[in-house]
């Protein structure tokens, strides 16, 4: 059984008026002792006539696309993220810079972020959070992303499973099996979604696992049984990373490992894998969000590749606010 389960983590916590001005005709006929004045209030019907094809103009401008910063208020100009040493993070930062915004981004966690999100849409207030997918939040609120035409966010990555120079020759089938391991989002999505409605990390993992085990059996095809070694998985504690380590985790016990996982810190999950006090880890979003570290480290630990291709990160919002790009969070 999976012996050990040890968690360490950083936790911190409109609307826009239209006005269309009405206007009213000149005279047609004047006397000739008032033709100046006549002439006069033709021109300021001209002139008003002007500023009435200007409002419909600006209000057609307004409805198509919402009024630049028409939110910010209302979101005390203020980003909310999660722990500050995720990549998003830092790419959130360079947003911030780069569309040059008047904001702050709040740090906490990712289930102080889900929470503050939940709130917000519970009661369709307006938020932007950190964002990225696979994340049941995309399946559980309505959420999009807003686009990012200066690419603050890079292109979508993939998450890379690394493991301790040395892992082949003390744990080959372990080695073997973190090898093959490989899925998509929507697979991810599956146990995330299961985690956030109730179901006990472990169990629905358990699940996933006994529910497709022909995706399963190519992971573990022709790999000898574990003879009860123990393997120390590490993860950053992000629902996503939650749901992968727990599948694998699943999978490694039932072919004769003993499991221990840690949640760490992002920076501290590298380090763990690159100094061999952990094993391997299934959780690298690479090549942007946790570049800094796996180029710090990268000749002291073994990468095996994507387990999860297309990955994305960015700025989201729930569909209902009239926001579709960073630019419109300019003041």
């Amino acid at each position: 059984m999976i012996k050990n389960w040890k968690r360490v983590g950083v936790v911190a916590g409109l609307s826009f008026t239209l006005v269309a001005a009405g206007c009213g005709e000149g005279e047609e006929e004047v006397e000739e002792n008032g033709g100046d004045d006549a002439a006069d209030e033709t021109e300021m019907d001209d002139e008003d006539d002007e500023d009435d094809e200007d409002d419909e103009d600006d209000a057609d401008e307004e409805d198509a696309g919402g009024e630049a910063g028409a939110y910010n208020e209302e979101l005390d100009y203020t980003i909310t993220g999660i722990d500050a040493g995720a990549g998003v993070m830092a790419s959130a930062e360079q947003a911030i810079e780069d569309y040059d915004l008047d904001f702050d981004l709040q740090a906490s966690s990712d289930a102080a972020m889900i929470g503050a999100l939940d709130d917000a849409i519970n009661n369709e207030e307006p938020i932007v959070v950190t964002a990225w997918d696979p994340h049941y939040k995309f399946a559980e609120h309505d959420l999009k992303y807003l686009d990012d035409p200066e690419g603050s966010f890079g292109e979508a990555e993939d998450i890379h499973t690394i493991v301790r120079d040395g892992l082949e020759e003390d744990m080959p089938e372990a080695y073997e099996i973190l090898d093959n391991f490989h899925w998509e989002g929507d697979h991810m999505e599956e146990v995330m979604l299961d985690i956030y409605e109730g179901t006990a990390e472990e169990e629905a993992a358990r699940e996933w696992v006994d529910n497709n085990e022909d995706i399963v059996e190519d992971w573990v095809d022709g790999v000898d049984e574990g003879d009860g070694e123990t393997i120390e998985l590490t993860l950053v504690a992000w629902d996503s990373e939650i749901a992968s380590t727990n599948v694998i985790a699943q999978v490694l016990e039932d072919h004769g490992f003993e499991v221990e996982m840690s949640a760490l810190e992002a920076n501290h999950m590298f380090t763990s894998v690159a100094n061999g006090d952990s094993d391997a880890m299934v959780a690298a979003w690479l090549p942007g969000t946790h570049e800094a570290y796996y180029e710090d480290m990268e000749d002291d630990f073994v990468d095996l590749g994507a387990n999860l291709e297309g990955a994305a990160i960015g700025l989201a919002v729930p569909a209902y606010m009239d926001i579709d790009s960073i630019e419109d969070l300019q003041d």
